[in-house]
Formats: C-alpha cells, structure tokens, sequence
C-alpha cells in the first residue's frame, strides 16, 4: 500500500479538549501520491514520483490522535550540533490545504486559517498589541545555513495577511552570516523552513518590529554561538532561537554566549517531550527563555481570546506498518521538558522537584496537528513546499521573542529578562491540562518522587508550559516598584524619608530619597 493510502486510512475525527470537533479529515480530493524527498519536505503533487521513497536518515513520520502526519524539518543533530525543532505537516490533507482565498481544498476544520493558524488568530489568542506596538524593536533570529528566498518568501506571508512590507530596501529587513557580513554559507532546504517559520512567525506576533536574521555557517554550538553573540552587538532588543542540541557535560562552557544581560533570548524547549534529565541545550541555559508548547483551539481572529489550551503531547502513539518501525512512536512525543543534568537553578525558579535547572520556563502554541501557518519556497533536494503547515517548539520560540518586543525588549544590564514570567505569573494564561510524558521516561522515578508536575500541566508552574502561555505583554516586561514607604511628614525641621523596593526579582534597585521640608507649618 502507497504511504499517502495509507495516511488517508488513518485520518480520523477526534474532539478537542475544548469540546469542538477537532477534525482535521478533509474532502481529500484526487491527486499525485506524495512523496518523502531530501531532508524534510514533500514535493508538491505536480513534481510526485514516488509514493514508496525512503525518509532519510534522522528524519521521522509522526503520527497524531486525529491522523495527522508530519515530519521534522532538519535531520536529528549529530554530536556537537545543533537541529531546528520545527515539524512539518505532510499528510494528504495538509498537503492540498491552503489559507484562505488561495484555492486550496475545502475543509472541514475547526483550526484557525482554513486550517492553520495566521496573524490575526494568534493577535487574538494572546490578547496582544499588536498593531500599536513594537516600533523600532529589533527581532534577531539565529539559524545555521543560508535561506536564499527569504526576503521573497516573507513578502508573500506579509502581503497576504496585510501586513506592511519589510523589505531590505525600507530597511526592515537584514540578512547576514554569522559574522555580520554577506558572505552567506551554503544553503540547506530543512533549515529554510525553519528560517521561514521564524520569520514569519516574528512578523505575525509583532508586525512592526524589524527582522535581523543571521546565518551561522553550520549546525555545530560554536557557530551558532558566534551568530548569538553577533546579533546583540548589531543591535538586536530580542534574540530568538528555535534550535536544540543533546546535553553534554561541558555545556556550562556555552551559556557565555546566551548571557546578554538586559537581552531577551527564547528558546525551544524541544519536541521530544518530557525527557527527565536529558533536557535539551541551549533550552537548558539559565540565561535564556526556554519555550514549551501547547496545543491551541482559538475560535475567532477577531482580537478576543477565545480559546482553550492543554500542554502539547500527542496521545496514544499510532506507527503505520511498513513506514516507521514501532520504535519511532518516540519521536512525536511533544513539548520539552525535564530537570537538567548539568545547569544549575536560577534564581527566580523555585519548583521543588528539580535541584537543577528546569525547562519549560513559558509556553505557545507548537502542536502540529493546530499549527500555524508559514511560507517556504526554497528546494529542498528537488521539493518544493509553499504554504505549509507547521508545528514544533520552533514556532512557540519565535512567537514568544515578538511578544518580548510588544513589551520593550531590551533592558538595561541590570534586568535579566528571564524571570519577567517569574515575577508577575499572573499575567499569563495558565495551562492546567494536558501531559507530554513519553515511554522513555517515567515521570516520577528520580529525585525526591514529586516530579509529575515535570510532565503534566496543572495550577502554576509545571514542565510542558511553563508558567502559562501570553496574555498580553504584562508577563515580558519588567514589574514595578512598589509604591513609597515610610513617608513622614513633620515640622519645619523635619525630615522626610521617601524609599521604594526593588522590583520584585528581575532588576532595579531599591531607591532612598532624603531630604528636608521646604516649607514652614502654619496656623
């Protein structure tokens, strides 16, 4: 049996934790089998050879509760390198479907843009400014090999949802090598994807904001290093990272180029799911925001919140014989999360569970069976993709950067731009359901017994989200101080003592004034 037959076999309608049929079954309409091709993505059905083609080597099918099939942009990192996190929807039903207006297949589909999320649907499920905010914030975004459409391809995503032009010509938008200069590295087709994703996702959440992106010449730490540090000495108010790599020993050495103090930096948490104390690096870093994912059910693009949320994980695992062994069901599992081996707790955390460091810190959307969408031209071994729907922590990190920039970005020094959540949790959307556990790891079997949190959603801080999804640009900003204290007031020769406190955990220092009455009392 063909793989796109046997997809289409598989498609089901599932209900969705908001109680809306989630059905992603579509009117699946005649065409081409699809076809597995290079590192990561389907050809369109005009440029089909095959239906029988190998996945290569890192590159896995996954399998969703409602029949969805997608696959990982970029190949499993190999050691001492980095992978993106983004994960690309491939089924027969993702495959014809297009936003809306563009003439792809009727659906039948309760998520978002005629089935993938746009602009407007994301505004609208974080309550965020939007339209009124983020002028003259920088976005940078670091990936590794060049993307040499995506200028284009973030035109066409921009004009098709209406949103002002960013171009290198009106100075929006730059492009650079690792380095600062345009001495592009070699192009890699999974990686452009995600290129695409990012920025896509930054123009999306903040459409004002300008897009730095840099391209480090490969995959390996150092270079992705060298592009992080790059992008905040060019200028860059938020630094967004949608890659990860395996934990190692000396991976304490690296955090140098993730400590920009004043700097936002996000993270993807990771798709493997909960992975108790193999946490995924930079994720990891105490200096960085490390992003979950959830799976989001927004019912309008109207500007108001109208959803329901659970902590991405994708159910009872589902292998289609003959294309994936058995053993690859582990590879689905969901957002990222765990206590890490090697870094240690900052500050601001405080969950009882985990000594170390712990991932998630905050959470979006990320589930590729509710994904959002993205625009992507450039061949990836011979594949072209267009409008594609994608999922994966990718998306969630990006998204998260431009909620940064809504809310000011860069800081002076003595802000640590990571315990902003910590400090005002309240402003966030809390994520009390749902679970990212995976058959390689059992939630509770390390530590002192109390780590379900690590991989179950529930009230306040738990692993898969964090501390809850954005609500507004409250959460990703610095908190006030206090109002005065000890304010005395007395006679002509009084002194009056003003003090306020510190802003509760994320920068500033408490203030002292000092000073005598001007004026005399009279009766």
């Amino acid at each position: 049996m063909a793989l796109d037959e046997k997809v289409r076999s598989h498609r089901t309608s599932t209900p969705s934790p908001s109680g809306h049929a989630k059905t992603r079954a579509r009117k699946l309409l005649a065409c081409a089998p699809v076809l597995f091709l290079g590192a990561s993505l389907f050809a369109q059905p005009a440029e089909a050879a095959s239906a029988s083609a190998p996945l290569p080597n890192g590159v896995h099918a996954n399998y969703g509760v409602g029949g969805e099939v997608d696959i990982n942009a970029c190949p499993d990192p190999k050691a001492g390198h980095v992978s993106c996190m983004s994960r690309v929807q491939i089924d027969h039903a993702a495959h014809t479907a297009k936003p809306m207006g563009l003439g792809g297949a009727v659906t039948q589909t309760t998520i978002g843009d005629d089935g993938a999320y746009s602009p407007a649907y994301l505004q609208s499920a974080y309550n965020l400014p939007s339209t009124t905010t983020g002028v003259g914030e920088t976005v940078a975004i670091v990936d590794a090999y060049d993307d040499p459409n995506a200028e284009s391809d973030l035109a066409a995503y921009r004009t098709h949802y209406g949103l002002s032009p960013c171009t290198t010509a009106n100075g929006c938008f730059r492009k650079v090598d690792e380095q600062g200069g345009t001495a592009y590295p070699a192009p890699g087709g999974g990686w452009a994807m995600e290129i695409s994703l990012d920025v896509d996702m930054v123009s999306a959440i903040c459409p004002n904001c300008h897009i730095l992106l840099l391209e480090a010449t490969t995959s390996i730490f150092s270079d992705m290093g060298v592009a992080e540090d790059e992008a905040v000495s060019l200028g860059a108010d938020v630094v967004s990272n949608s890659f990860d790599g395996s934990q190692f020993y000396a991976e304490a050495s690296y955090d140098v180029y993730f400590d920009h103090p004043g700097v936002p930096i996000t993270v993807a948490s990771g798709d493997s799911g909960y992975s108790g104390g193999n946490i995924d690096y930079p994720a990891a870093s105490p200096y960085v925001t490390a992003v979950g994912g959830t799976s989001l059910y927004q019912a309008s693009n109207t500007g108001t919140r109208d959803a329901t949320e659970t902590a991405w994980g994708a159910g009872p695992c589902v292998a289609l014989p003959g294309v994936e062994p058995p053993a690859s069901c582990e590879n689905w599992a969901g957002s990222g999360s765990g206590c890490s081996a090697y870094e240690p707790k900052p500050s601001w955390q405080s969950d009882q569970g985990c000594p170390m460091r712990t991932t998630a810190d905050v959470s979006a959307v990320a589930d590729p069976a509710t994904p959002v969408w993205a625009y992507d031209t450039y061949p990836d071994n011979g594949a072209t993709y267009t409008w594609a729907e994608v999922g994966g922590t990718s998306a969630a990190a990006p998204i998260v950067a431009g909620v940064y920039a809504l809310a000011g970005g860069r800081r002076s020094p003595s802000f640590t731009p990571a315990d902003y959540p910590y400090a005002q949790p309240g402003a966030l959307n809390d994520v009390t359901s749902g679970s990212n556990g995976s058959t390689n790891y059992e939630c509770d079997d390390s530590f002192d017994g109390n780590e379900p949190y690590l991989c179950t959603a529930g009230p306040g801080y738990d692993g898969p989200t964090g501390l809850g999804t954005p609500n507004g640009i409250g959460a990703f900003e610095p908190s006030a101080p206090s109002a005065p204290q000890h304010l005395a007031a007395g006679s002509s020769s009084a002194t009056t003592v003003l003090s306020w406190a510190a802003p509760l955990n994320n920068g500033g220092t408490p203030v002292t004034e000092i000073g005598r009455a001007s004026c005399r009392e009279r009766v």
